[in-house]
C-alpha cells in the first residue's frame, strides 16, 4: 500500500489501521510505502504507473484524487488512471480561532469576519490543501474576504493562532482537539451533519449558523487502471471485513475519522463519490485561481 504523504502522519495512520485490517483478511502481508512529495502527488504518481496485478495500490484521499487534478500538472489522470477499490473514512474540519478573539460563537465569528473583511488572517496548510480550498467554499458562503497564509502543516498552523499570527483555520480534529480542550485556541463548530465522538461539545456547522457548510478530508483505496476486476472485488472484500472490525472502528473514531456505511464501501460507489467531489470542488478551485506553488 503506497501512501503519499509522510511516516507518522494522521494518513499515514489510517493506512497503517486499514492495512493491518486487510492483512488478517487477505492472509498475506500488506507492506505501507510512504512516498510523500507534491502534496501527495508522488506517491499517487507511482500507483498510476504500477503493474495492476493487485500487489500495489495507493490511499488516496481528496487531495490526491481530487484538488490536484485542479491544481496541478500531473502525468497521470486522477480518475482514468485509476481503478477504484473502496472509500473507507472521513473526517471534518473543525472551524478553529485564536484565543483573543472577540467572538465566542459562529454567527458572532461570521459578523467579525464580515466586519474585517480583507484583513482577516487564516492560517492553511498550503496552497491546494483542504484547510485551504474550505476556505474559499466559506469566504463564498458568508460572503467576506479571507486572507490565506500558507504554513508547512496544520500543526504550524495551530502554533500561529496560539500566538496570535493568524486569526482562523480550517484544521482537523486530530490536529486540534487537545488544544480546544485545553482552552488554548477556540472551536467554533465541527464541519458535518452530527458533533464528533470525541468532541461533543463542539456544535455542527447546522446547529451553529451555517447550514449545510459540510467540509472533510475523506480517505479510499484505489489500484492501477486495468487492475482486473477479481483482484478489485479480492481487495474490496478484505476493506469491507476491516471496516466490519469494531476494534477498527473504534480506532479510527478515536483519531477523529467518521468511517463510511457498509453500502458505501462498493468501487461504483467511491467512483460516483469522486466525480461528486470533482463536480463540486473543481469551479471553486479554477475559479479563486488556485495554482501550485
Amino acid at each position: 500500500m503506497i501512501v503519499p504523504y509522510p511516516a507518522g502522519g494522521p494518513t499515514d495512520a489510517i493506512g497503517r489501521v486499514i492495512a493491518q485490517g486487510m492483512q488478517s483478511a487477505l492472509g498475506r502481508p500488506v507492506v505501507i510505502e510512504n512516498i510523500p512529495g507534491a502534496a501527495g502527488g508522488l506517491g499517487t504518481e507511482k500507483v498510476a504507473m504500477a503493474t495492476p496485478d493487485g500487489y500495489t495500490f495507493g490511499l488516496g484521499n481528496s487531495v490526491t484524487h481530487v484538488l490536484n487534478g485542479a491544481i496541478y500538472t500531473l502525468k497521470y489522470d486522477v480518475v482514468k488512471d485509476f481503478e477504484p477499490i473502496s472509500l473507507l473514512a472521513a473526517e471534518p474540519a473543525v472551524i478553529v480561532g485564536r484565543p483573543t478573539l472577540p467572538a465566542n460563537n459562529l454567527r458572532e465569528l461570521i459578523a467579525w469576519l464580515k466586519d474585517n473583511s480583507g484583513k482577516s488572517l487564516a492560517g492553511t496548510a498550503g496552497v491546494g490543501s483542504v484547510s485551504d480550498v474550505a476556505l474559499y467554499f466559506l469566504e463564498k458562503q458568508i460572503g467576506a474576504s479571507i486572507q490565506h497564509i500558507p504554513y508547512r502543516g496544520l500543526g504550524p498552523v495551530v502554533q500561529a493562532m496560539m500566538s496570535g499570527e493568524v486569526d482562523i483555520a480550517m484544521s482537523l480534529p486530530a490536529n486540534v482537539l487537545g488544544q480546544v480542550q485545553a482552552g488554548t485556541i477556540k472551536a467554533f463548530a465541527v464541519t458535518a451533519k452530527t458533533r464528533l465522538v470525541g468532541a461533543p461539545d463542539i456544535p455542527t456547522v447546522d446547529e451553529a449558523g451555517l447550514n449545510g457548510f459540510y467540509q472533510s478530508n475523506w480517505h479510499a483505496l484505489f489500484a492501477p487502471k486495468n487492475t482486473p476486476r477479481e483482484i478489485i472485488g479480492k481487495l474490496n472484500a478484505a476493506v469491507i471485513a476491516t471496516l466490519a472490525d469494531p476494534q477498527v472502528r473504534e480506532r479510527l473514531v478515536a483519531d477523529g475519522q467518521d468511517p463510511f456505511s457498509s453500502d458505501e464501501l462498493t468501487p461504483q460507489a467511491l467512483a460516483a463519490f469522486q466525480q461528486q467531489e470533482i463536480a463540486q470542488r473543481w469551479p471553486i478551485v479554477k475559479a479563486a485561481g488556485i495554482k501550485s506553488e
